[in-house]
């Protein structure tokens, strides 16, 4: 009986560092840039989009097609870099061992 409530002890540290990592996380943000800072955008670390910036050079509508391919990798860039920040917080959380394939955090 020991060992269970050692284990539950664990789980129950577990689950209060998870939030305490999940509210970090929601605290963070994240810059993704392209077309050579023309496009910049900011996510949280949910992956909500907080602020767009675009060059007025880029307002042409002869451009357009540009514009959004830009707004695109921006975004991919910027949520890459918060996936990669979460990944580090888990790890920090989980003491280094790997997720399930598949199993990511609960946002």
């Amino acid at each position: 009986m020991k060992n269970l409530a050692g284990l539950m002890k664990q789980a129950s540290q577990m689950q209060a560092k998870m939030q305490e990592m999940q509210a970090r996380m929601e605290q963070m943000e994240h810059e993704g840039v392209a077309g050579a800072g023309m496009v910049s955008l900011r996510l949280n670390g949910r992956g909500e989009l907080k602020s767009l910036r675009i060059d007025p050079k880029l307002a042409d509508p002869a451009e357009m097609e540009m514009l959004q391919d830009l707004i695109v990798a921006a975004h991919a860039d910027a949520r890459a870099k918060s996936d990669a920040a979460a990944a580090e917080e888990m790890k920090s959380v989980t003491g280094g061992l790997q997720l399930p394939p598949g199993m990511k955090l609960p946002f």
